[in-house]
């Protein structure tokens, strides 16, 4: 079966679709560092359960919570876990990415062993397994969650530099005498940009979908903080009575995870 590539139109496309989600998901976290229609962790009882209306867009929760300034503040601490997420598994995937596959030899075969290793168990369970290590904690997911990220950006900029590190300009730097450090990271890693933007974009939403899991399980972000997985899970017992909560948290997932998916699409080639 031939591979069907998208076209121009088709990435373009993606991207400002992906721009604008992303840009609404982003502005509902800036403004509610400011402001919320109602305080997220004030209970009301006599609000329990309220439909969404124009007064409550998201309705309100069993302890009379206003959803929609949950999910408002829940994005503000979902986009700062996986942003801290992925800049650490990237930045730490990537360096030793480009040096085992600059290097090669037995230092790469080591590394890829272990890699694939790593990667051989779900993501989920090993970043049980981190949590369980690390302790309980506010952020002690975003260690978790960089760990099972790391063999995708080690093997990408390990591909990368691969494909470089023969290339005429590479081999003048090398015989110039210019550090292997600046030979990795002023001319080999420029040039797999292309193709290290698209995984760190697509990356984050993965992040995003991974850190709800946990909250869910119980294991992100700690109450009294409202997370959009948390929220799923303390909606769940509520479904067939209210099921806004759960569907307000699930469509603040589904619209930041279709957006940082688009936008990485689109900037890939």
């Amino acid at each position: 079966m031939k591979k069907k590539f998208k076209s121009h139109d088709e990435r373009r496309f993606q991207l400002y679709f992906g721009i604008v989600l992303t840009s609404v998901v982003l502005l509902l976290a800036v403004v509610g560092i400011f402001y919320a229609p109602y305080d997220p962790y004030a209970m009301n009882s006599v609000q329990r359960f309220q439909p969404p209306s124009l007064l409550h867009l998201f309705g309100t929760d069993q302890f009379g919570r206003d959803n929609f300034s949950r999910a408002m503040t829940g994005a503000r601490y979902s986009l700062l876990v996986s942003a801290v997420t992925v800049a650490l598994s990237g930045s730490v995937g990537i360096t030793i990415g480009l040096f085992i596959g600059y290097e090669g030899g037995a230092v790469e075969a080591v590394v890829m062993r272990l890699t694939d290793a790593l990667a051989s168990f779900p993501g989920v369970l090993l970043a049980l397994v981190a949590v369980t290590v690390f302790g309980g904690g506010r952020y002690t997911i975003i260690p978790a969650l960089a760990i099972a990220f790391l063999p995708s950006y080690i093997r990408i900029a390990r591909s990368g530099a691969k494909q470089c590190r023969n290339r005429e300009f590479i081999e003048a730097e090398y015989a110039s005498g210019i550090s292997t450090g600046r030979i990795l990271f002023r001319h080999i890693l420029p040039n797999i940009v292309p193709s290290v933007v698209p995984a760190l974009v697509i990356g984050f939403s993965n992040a995003i979908l991974a850190e709800s899991g946990m909250s869910y399980l119980g294991l992100g972000i700690q109450p009294p903080i409202p997370s959009w997985g948390r929220m799923l899970s303390e909606g769940q017992a509520y479904l067939l009575k209210a099921p806004w909560e759960s569907l307000s948290a699930g469509f603040m997932i589904f619209l930041t995870v279709l957006g940082f998916h688009n936008l990485g699409d689109g900037l890939s080639k």
